[in-house]
């Protein structure tokens, strides 16, 4: 598993560093990681080299990433290109509280069906302010439970009558060849238009099969919502 971390994030700078719940956002999202039965190992990827330290501080694992990444998904396949792993799982580092037992699912899935080869979690929303806000990001699937389209706008338009809104939650699984394949794809005008890389691979013809979960792991984009959850009580350990 893979954590992509970067400090010059846009809407949020030195968003890894900052304190949730008296500890780094890096450090909450790393414990979640390692909470997750399956995997060989957790690695934060960063071009940074006080991210690198802060990791290092709490005793997690750090691959150091060229500055010039377009992407997080991007970061997470230069630390993995010399791995010999078939699956890689790239777990946002704003994810605080993502439910291990979710990503447990996401691997079975990706284990049982060869075919698949990106697979992510996606959970109902029904609280209007979040169905708005472009932060949070959204995901219409097909009946089979494939991606048709991520967006930051509220879609379906009309939801209701048995079509819920869906939250994107920042977690993929890939096979690592198709990573590697994935980055090396140009980026598309969707992507562009809404800042999301994911539909890279939709526009590129590939799909991308959608886990329901019900635990909402709300995702960290803006100071705002960190202060929203910092007012919260923090998980039991």
């Amino acid at each position: 598993m893979v954590i992509p971390a970067r400090y010059a994030s846009r809407r949020f700078p030195a968003k890894a560093l900052a304190l949730l719940w008296g500890r780094p956002l890096i450090e909450q999202v790393w414990r979640r990681a390692i909470q997750v039965r399956g995997v060989n190992g957790v690695l934060v990827a960063t071009d940074n080299e006080r991210i690198k330290e802060a990791v290092e501080a709490f005793g997690g694992r750090v691959v150091m990433t060229s500055p010039t990444c377009r992407t997080g998904t991007d970061r997470v396949a230069e630390a993995v290109k010399d791995s010999d792993c078939d699956l890689v799982i790239n777990l946002q580092g704003d994810e605080p509280l993502i439910d291990p037992r979710a990503v447990e699912r996401l691997i079975d899935c990706m284990k049982q069906d060869e075919t698949l080869v990106m697979a992510t979690l996606a959970c109902p929303v029904t609280d209007q302010t979040e169905i708005a806000d472009p932060n949070v990001v959204k995901v219409v699937t097909d009946i089979r439970g494939y991606a048709l389209y991520f967006s930051r706008s509220a879609i379906p338009f009309r939801a209701g009558e048995g079509l819920e809104v869906l939250r994107h939650l920042g977690i993929y699984a890939f096979r690592r060849d198709f990573l590697l394949q994935f980055c090396r794809l140009p980026q598309t005008p969707l992507e562009l238009a809404e800042a999301l890389e994911q539909l890279r691979a939709l526009e590129h013809g590939f799909r991308i099969k959608v886990l329901l979960t019900d635990h909402h792991s709300p995702g960290i984009d803006t100071p705002e919502q960190l202060a929203k959850l910092n007012s919260r009580q923090p998980p039991v350990e």
